[in-house]
Parts: structure tokens; C-alpha cells; sequence
């Protein structure tokens, strides 16, 4: 975080104010650079902290990993990369067989702007359970709780910045919705269970 703020300052104060005002996406949003240097190091602190929160989860409910906790870690790590590159490519194919690109980029990167946010406080939950409050099932359902609710308010407002697109062509948002957000994590559920 101190390196993002250090190389794009005024990026990261609009960033930090995401939630109360939409100016992030007004001055930054303008090209959509997935691969922008900020959006990197962004995704980077959102994949381990998520990736740590999920750690802890599984250190909870029992899951015993004394002898290669640094592996677990490692292969959550690997898993969500994957799990989010391969959600990313596939809703990138399918802007290009429609030649939606410059839409789908639009909104790959609103949401993973979203994305980015719930895993810079997921990172600070995670220092706070780790050095103050200790794992418990009830720190950890409370934030997995915010997680989700922050989510889904990221997605709403995404899919509200799109409304006059995604009114008229209802039944395919529909369709977007079971195929490409709900979908995949049924599919890893059932994987991972």
C-alpha cells in the first residue's frame, strides 16, 4: 500500500474515497488500463489479503495445516489467481465474439476496482485479527459478511452505471449473471468440497 500511494498519490487519495463519491472512475477511468501499474499493485495486496483471509478460515474450521502452512498459503494464493485470471479471460473472449470490448472493459474494470478496495480492508482486518483480536468464528463471519455485502454494493453500482445497456437486454444479463458471477463459485464450492 505504502508503495502504491508513494508512486500514484493522487490515485490513491480518489481511490480511497470510492465508496462516497465517483470520481475515481470519472479521472482514472477514462482508458481502463487493466494493466495500469496502480491496478497491479492493487490486485497484488487484494490477492493476499483475500488469500490470507480465506488461511484463516480454513485454520478455523479445522483444517490442520502445522506442518506446511507456508504450502496452504501458497496454494490459496495460486488457486485465486487462477480462479480471477481465468473469470477475467473468459469475460474479455466473450466482449470480443461480441465486439463489446470497450463495455466489457468498462466494466472488468469498475469491478475489479471494487474488488481491489474489499481487499485493502480485508488486508487491515487481517492485521487486526492477527496482532489484536485473535481468530475467532465470529470475527471471521463478520468480516466475510462485509466482504459479501461490499461486493454486491460494488456490483449493483456497477451494473446501475450500465442500466440503459442492461434494461433492454434483460434476459441476457440474466444469463451473465448465472453464467459468469454466480456460476463459478458454485463450481469451486463444489470443487473445493
Amino acid at each position: 500500500m505504502a508503495i502504491a500511494k508513494l508512486l500514484y498519490p493522487k490515485r490513491f487519495d480518489e481511490f480511497i474515497y470510492l465508496p462516497i463519491n465517483n470520481k475515481y472512475f470519472l479521472v482514472q477511468g477514462k482508458d481502463y488500463a487493466l494493466a495500469h501499474g496502480f491496478n497491479i499493485l492493487l490486485f497484488a495486496i487484494q490477492l493476499f489479503s483475500i488469500s490470507f483471509f480465506i488461511y484463516l478460515i480454513l485454520i478455523e474450521v479445522g483444517y490442520n495445516a502445522k506442518e506446511s502452512p507456508w504450502l496452504l498459503y501458497t496454494q490459496i494464493c495460486a488457486v485465486y489467481f487462477v480462479f480471477i485470471g481465468f473469470k477475467l479471460f473468459i469475460e474479455k473472449i466473450i466482449g470480443n465474439i461480441f465486439n463489446m470490448e470497450r463495455l466489457i472493459d468498462q466494466y472488468l474494470y469498475q469491478k475489479l476496482t471494487y474488488r481491489n478496495y474489499i481487499g485493502f480492508f480485508v488486508l487491515v482486518f487481517n492485521i487486526i485479527i492477527v496482532y489484536s483480536l485473535g481468530s475467532n468464528a465470529t470475527v471471521l463471519l463478520i468480516i466475510l459478511g462485509f466482504i459479501l455485502a461490499f461486493n454486491g454494493f460494488g456490483l449493483v453500482l456497477s451494473y446501475k452505471n450500465f442500466r440503459n445497456i442492461l434494461i433492454p437486454h434483460f434476459l441476457y444479463f440474466i444469463l451473465y449473471l448465472c453464467a459468469l458471477e454466480i456460476a463459478p463459485y458454485v463450481i469451486l464450492y463444489k470443487v473445493v468440497t
